[in-house]
């Protein structure tokens, strides 16, 4: 029996360290700070007189593309 808790321990700490490895190779933490970034500005946007040529609409157009690349970089990297 005393062989199997320094087994129990060595497995317990591959774990959690594959767990944490996991967790750091998954987090995205500058992709969703580029989303928080462009929720602000397409927030700007929409407040500002829509008096730009249609300029400020596709700028609103095109924001929210570049949030759904981004969005699908993230979900891309979580699966590769």
């Amino acid at each position: 029996m005393r062989t199997s808790l320094p087994r129990s321990l060595v497995l317990g700490g591959a774990i959690a360290t594959s767990f944490f490895i996991g967790y750091a190779l998954g987090a995205q933490p500058h992709m969703d700070e580029a989303i928080a970034i462009l929720q602000s500005a397409r927030a700007e946007l929409a407040k500002a007189e829509p008096n730009k040529g249609g300029h400020r609409e596709r700028a609103l157009g095109l924001i929210d593309q570049t949030i759904a690349e981004v969005r699908a970089g993230i979900a891309f990297a979580a699966t590769h």
